[in-house]
């Protein structure tokens, strides 16, 4: 079982999840405007895609990064937008009304509790979005939330890599220089990409020579909002 915890608003592990930044920032946008300008295809226009790109800090995705070697960013070029929208529209925080789109009543007045936004936003997000459409991929991993969290409650509990965990899962000690790439992939845009853009992942990267390894951390957000089944079996941590 799976049970999110409602944070007060203001609690200060919050400030870990970069997709609940994200809401934040958009709803207090159209709050501050009225409204965000939508394109012919009800995307959001240009002008507020460069924003966001600029506003959002998103892990991997930095503005000087994106603008690089893209002077026009389209919202299907910056994921974490595009499936912000979505869900907005989906959980009725927000419509499209005239070309344009507007924060609902509830919308506006979660934008003003980060709390419990997070509690509406990140389980739906996590549990009810296709995550491989927005990673632009056929395959899907084999497995459900429940296992897939219960088991990185306790692997990761003092850190691990994702290699290690895949094996955990699968049996098979894949890695990205092996025939199993694709596989770990899936994996890695369906489970731990979800989960770091929730906050309750961190990773690091080692990009050596002939070496790509990605080292796996619970954030103070796992801890404090998630209530898992296998809580009990996790090891204290010990203060040197």
């Amino acid at each position: 079982m799976i049970e999110f915890r409602t944070l007060a608003n203001g609690h200060p592990d919050l400030a870990h999840s970069p997709l609940l930044r994200a809401a934040l920032l958009t709803m207090q946008y159209a709050q501050k405007h009225g409204t965000i300008g939508l394109t012919k295809t009800k995307s959001f226009k240009r002008a507020f895609v460069h924003w966001a790109v600029e506003h959002f800090d998103w892990p991997g995705k930095s503005a000087e990064e994106m603008f690089r070697y893209n002077k026009v960013i389209n919202e299907y070029e910056f994921p974490p937008l595009e499936v912000l929208h979505y869900m907005l529209i989906s959980l009725r925080l927000g419509r499209h009304f005239k070309g344009e789109f507007q924060l609902t009543k509830q919308g506006a007045h979660l934008g003003e509790d980060a709390g419990r936004l997070f509690a509406k936003l990140i389980p739906y997000f996590l549990f009810q979005i296709d995550h491989a459409s927005y990673a632009r991929l056929d395959e899907r991993p084999f497995g459900e939330w429940d296992i897939w969290m219960n088991v990185i409650n306790v692997e990761a509990d003092h850190g691990t890599t994702e290699a290690a965990l895949f094996e955990t899962f699968y049996g098979e000690p894949e890695d990205w220089h092996t025939v199993g790439w694709r596989d770990m992939a899936a994996f890695s845009s369906c489970v731990f990409r979800p989960l770091e853009w929730a906050g309750l992942l961190t990773e690091t990267r080692d990009d050596g020579v002939g070496k790509h390894v990605c080292h796996v951390f619970k954030t103070p957000l796992w801890r404090s909002a998630l209530k898992l089944d296998t809580d009990d079996m996790l090891r204290p941590i010990s203060v040197q």
